[in-house]
């Protein structure tokens, strides 16, 4: 007869593995929920009264945690401020400085700043940048390193370099023409959507580009030297 059977050796189930360093999607998705939180929380109760518990308390997760990716509560307002950018950015935003005359490119780069300037999370930022900025003045800091403007003063300045070169005119003062072009753009039309004034009505924002840039066009051109 065959030997009976031995006992059964029942397997151990396998140890948890210890916690280590996530992995870069773990890590990816983890900054997204602070960032997450983050956002929904400073563009509806403010920066000021935004505590760094009550954001770690809405992500989910503990203080040191998220001192363990953001250095303060300004650095996660600046990655706030660089997503909102980020997001409204065109997907290829190269394009908008290429093909047609300069007026057209100029009305091409108008429009889309006038749009993603009057987009609801853009006046959230607004609003807040605006009531916190005078007891929190590292804000200003932050939105000028990350809220892309020094980015497209430049590129715009470029564009009107060569411009000038190609009429044989000295190109004087080309950044600060092109920080008044996106003032002539934005300011306007922001302030009235945030109340100071009635918004534009949609009539008003199809025609604004085409305004702004004669406008603009018409004054830079005149200040040109030979």
């Amino acid at each position: 007869m065959p030997a009976a059977d031995g006992p059964r050796r029942t397997r151990k189930p396998a140890a948890p593995r210890r916690g280590g360093r996530p992995s870069r999607a773990a890590a990816e998705q983890l900054g997204e929920k602070i960032l997450d939180a983050a956002t929904a929380l400073f563009l509806t109760g403010g920066y000021g009264v935004t505590s760094i518990e009550a954001i770690a308390r809405r992500a989910g997760i503990s203080k040191r945690t998220f001192y363990s990716r953001f250095r303060d509560k300004a650095a996660l307002f600046g990655a706030v401020v660089r997503r909102v950018v980020e997001r409204l950015r065109a997907g290829n935003d190269a394009e908008l400085f290429e093909g047609g005359t300069i007026e057209e490119i100029l009305t091409r780069l108008a429009g889309y700043i006038l749009r993603a300037a009057l987009s609801p999370q853009a006046l959230a930022l607004y609003r807040v940048i605006l009531a916190e900025a005078t007891r929190f003045p590292e804000l200003a800091t932050v939105v000028n390193e990350q809220g892309g403007s020094r980015e497209a003063i430049d590129r715009i300045a470029a564009l009107l370099e060569r411009e000038a070169h190609a009429a044989q005119f000295m190109p004087e003062n080309t950044s600060f023409a092109a920080a008044q072009f996106l003032q002539i753009v934005v300011a306007l039309p922001q302030r009235r959507a945030l109340g100071l004034g009635a918004p534009l009505t949609p009539a008003e924002i199809e025609a604004w580009p085409h305004d702004a840039v004669a406008l603009f066009l018409n004054g830079w051109r005149g200040s040109l030297r030979r």
